[in-house]
């Protein structure tokens, strides 16, 4: 019995580690493409999905194109992507950040989905400018309302300094993420930038934005 439990263990300790920062996830150009991709489903999402206005009034926008999450007895939750701020010149840069999260609990298969983050305020984009913080700790987060008149049902999550989605075989939902931290992706940074960058830099568009992320910048210039 003791030989099979620990055998079991060791089953599902592997199963996890294919959702923990150390497994090799896409490399960087591939990540930058699928978050191009995933903004231009946002300029293209029908009334049931993100409503436009917020996009409009979103001073950052921080996209996970492959958030994966799930493992056996322990869970875990992990991905890289990249966000951009709103500045006086326009949309800087693409920053590369990590974002983290955990349970513990028992859970069985694994699952993959899209994140999207909104910051609607000036506390958040402070948030996003530092090195590391915890959503729903540091800065307030709230599941993002979706549809035409989303906004006008729920006032509460407008105080949020950022509204947070996901969106899973098509279609876009709010998701509520407390207790995980985003933090920079300093490989992926120097990927981009040929050196070490951090995203405070980035974000307030003290930098231009390489010519490899000229399909990014495109993109998020719709909004």
């Amino acid at each position: 019995m003791v030989k099979r439990l620990r055998q079991g263990l060791l089953v599902a300790s592997t199963v996890a580690m294919q959702f923990v920062p150390g497994v090799a996830l896409a490399d960087t150009p591939g990540r930058l493409a699928a978050a191009v991709g995933t903004l231009h489903s946002l300029s293209k999402a029908p009334d049931s999905e993100i409503p436009a206005d917020l996009l409009k009034k979103a001073q950052c926008i921080v996209v996970v194109p492959s958030l994966k999450s799930g493992a056996l007895i322990v869970g875990a939750d992990y991905g890289r992507g990249f966000a951009a701020c709103r500045t006086e010149n326009g949309w800087s840069a693409p920053a590369a950040v990590k974002m983290e999260a955990g349970s513990v609990g028992f859970q069985i298969g694994g699952s993959e989905s899209e994140i999207v983050m909104l910051v609607m305020n000036k506390k958040g984009v402070d948030r996003l400018l530092s090195t590391k913080f915890t959503l729903g700790g540091d800065a307030t987060v709230a599941a993002g309302p979706v549809g035409r008149n989303a906004q006008a049902k729920t006032d509460a999550a407008m105080t949020a300094e950022i509204l947070s989605y996901s969106r899973a075989r098509g279609i876009f939902a709010g998701i509520a993420l407390e207790g995980g931290t985003l933090r920079e992706d300093n490989s992926a940074n120097k990927d981009l930038y040929g050196k070490e960058m951090n995203n405070r830099t980035i974000l307030t568009g003290a930098v231009p934005a390489p010519e490899s992320t000229n399909s990014f910048v495109t993109a998020i210039k719709t909004f």
